[in-house]
């Protein structure tokens, strides 16, 4: 029997990058799966790249940020499938200043959609989800290390995981479980086109325990293992996927080269116009 055979789950930000091998590794291990995504065709492309039955996905046109789109998407979800058993959380924005250059417009757009947009999609899903459903949010190994020109990104990534914690409790009665993954440095298509510069990647690679850069698939098996009864007595918890980097000494102290340390910043999180991952508009090289 398949984890999550004839199991809803709905991806928000599901049309590349970590929502894209969400979905995917989902409907492999037998899911009903939702996308979300901001733009039609980019909803119709995952669609062609998923191939998978008609009936087996539904991908819904919807901005996370805002509330009326939410309301429309749980329509479609309900009038779909009736319910709802796993929800990833993943749409997320990304931009990266000093903060003395933060405008008010960046600051309200990165926390509308990391943060106001993920606590809206849970609360929104609540009449819809099962009992004893699962909650995973994608929040960023960013909210655990300070980073230069990340602020606003990494408080609004902080802020989603207390809401994994304080929510854990709060639908723990429901058996409702909610969990945060932290992904690194992973290698979707928003890294590999803002990050173009192989001196930067090298150094990157060169802080990373484990060698290499994470891959989308890696995340989705984290979060598939959240969503999954395999993690029945987890919930409020943070799940780091960043090839150790967080358990390690960098291999220069970033305060030697502070231009290295924002072009790693860039390469991780490269500033972007206002977007949603992993819908491809430029955001976060993470997905996350």
């Amino acid at each position: 029997m398949k984890r999550f055979a004839d199991k809803t789950v709905l991806i928000t930000g599901g049309t590349s990058g970590i929502g894209f091998a969400t979905a995917r590794r989902l409907l492999d291990e037998g899911a009903y799966v939702v996308i979300t995504g901001r733009h039609e065709t980019r909803l119709d492309a995952a669609l062609a790249r998923l191939d998978a039955a008609p009936e087996r996905v539904l991908a819904v046109r919807a901005d996370v940020a805002s509330l009326a789109d939410l309301d429309r998407l749980m329509e479609r979800v309900d009038a779909w499938r009736g319910g709802i058993d796993a929800v990833f959380a993943n749409a997320g924005v990304g931009v990266f200043k000093p903060s003395e250059e933060m405008t008010e417009a960046d600051f309200d757009h990165t926390v509308d959609v990391n943060f106001k947009g993920v606590f809206f999609t849970v609360t929104k899903a609540l009449p819809l989800l099962r009992d004893r459903a699962s909650i995973v949010l994608n929040a960023s190994w960013t909210l655990h290390r300070g980073l230069s020109v990340a602020s606003v990104y990494s408080a609004s990534k902080a802020a989603v995981h207390n809401l994994a914690r304080t929510l854990g409790a709060e639908l723990a009665p429901r058996g409702i479980r909610i969990n945060s993954v932290s992904p690194g440095y992973i290698d979707t298509e928003m890294y590999r086109e803002f990050n173009t510069d192989p001196e930067v990647e090298a150094r990157i690679v060169a802080d990373i325990p484990l060698g290499a850069l994470g891959h989308a698939e890696e995340v989705a098996s984290a979060v598939a293992f959240l969503a999954s009864s395999d993690a029945s007595y987890i919930t409020g918890q943070d799940l780091v996927i960043d090839g150790g980097v967080l358990g390690s000494v960098p291999s220069q102290d970033p305060s030697e080269d502070p231009s290295q340390d924002a072009a790693q910043d860039a390469a991780q999180n490269p500033a972007s116009p206002p977007s949603q991952t992993p819908d491809p508009d430029p955001a976060s090289a993470s997905a996350s």
